[in-house]
């Protein structure tokens, strides 16, 4: 609580010094008393940031989407949104972001506690405090994928935010994103075969087996003769014995079906780019 919060309750300033002395309570500089002793839980640093920073902010970027659900995407630390000029006193593990357009009646989620930024600006900003653009889109693609947020309400987002950093790219991956390459390889994938001369291939397409089954492909042609071809991008969940089973259980039915299956890992996309359009090009028939 705040020490304002406390005076309303009725906690004396007397009470609290001595509380706080007595290693009950202990106090987090400028205005939160933690009504404990011991370590604070995830959700309490949130709040403490929160409540130290001011009546405006809001949890942001990765803070406020691990706070919304997001898995495999840590925030190093609690990352706080202010409006620009605003006085904030620095703590340890508290990073404070200042931003002109930041509009708390807009920007921040209406029913959510602690305090954060909607999903989609949550996303983009931290895509942009970023280093590195792949690592950008990666964290866009999973905001997806893990239904945060849909990819026109990043477009929009993204159209809010200007010409921040990483945003070409983030605008053409967020548009491959939307026709369904939901994974960053699947997305490197589309790239490929544009960069190539490659026809683009249909992604995500549904493919109904015999059990009822319903599968979704990464990547599927239909050649002029009719023969289906279709590509799998295979990340590092494939390995997982269950995953494999199942991937491999996939092509059995493809192949049984008359399919041509390819199959890359998702690093050889990066490092063997002509091979893969290569060996695309023979399956369906194109120069390259």
């Amino acid at each position: 609580m705040t020490q304002t919060q406390l005076r309303t309750v009725g906690v004396s300033w007397a009470t609290e010094a001595a509380h706080i002395d007595a290693h009950r309570w202990h106090s987090r500089p400028p205005v939160v008393v933690v009504m404990h002793n011991g370590p604070l839980t995830t959700r309490q640093r949130w709040w403490v940031a929160m409540l130290n920073a001011g009546p405006a902010a809001a949890l942001c970027a990765r803070t406020a989407l691990e706070a919304d659900g997001l898995t495999g995407w840590p925030a190093a630390a609690v990352e706080i949104l202010v409006v620009k000029g605003t006085l904030v006193r620095p703590a340890a593990g508290v990073r404070v972001h200042e931003s002109r357009r930041f509009d708390p009646r807009n920007d921040v989620h209406p029913a959510r506690t602690p305090p954060r930024t909607r999903p989609a600006r949550s996303a983009v900003d931290a895509a942009a405090w970023t280093p590195n653009p792949r690592t950008a889109v990666g964290l866009l693609a999973a905001v997806v994928q893990q239904r945060l947020a849909r990819p026109d309400e990043l477009v929009r987002e993204l159209e809010r935010a200007g010409r921040v950093r990483w945003h070409n790219v983030m605008a053409r991956a967020v548009c491959d994103i939307g026709g369904g390459a939901q994974a960053l390889s699947e997305i490197d994938f589309v790239r490929l075969c544009r960069r190539h001369g490659l026809p683009e291939p249909v992604k995500q397409a549904v493919r109904v087996q015999r059990s009822g089954r319903r599968r979704y492909l990464d990547a599927e042609w239909v050649r002029p003769d009719g023969q289906r071809v279709v590509a799998e991008v295979d990340g590092a969940v494939h390995l997982l014995p269950r995953g494999y089973w199942d991937d491999m259980d996939r092509q059995n039915e493809l192949a049984i079906d008359g399919s041509t299956v390819l199959r890359f890992p998702a690093f050889v996309l990066r490092s063997e780019p002509r091979r893969v359009a290569a060996q695309l090009a023979r399956a369906l028939g194109v120069s390259v």
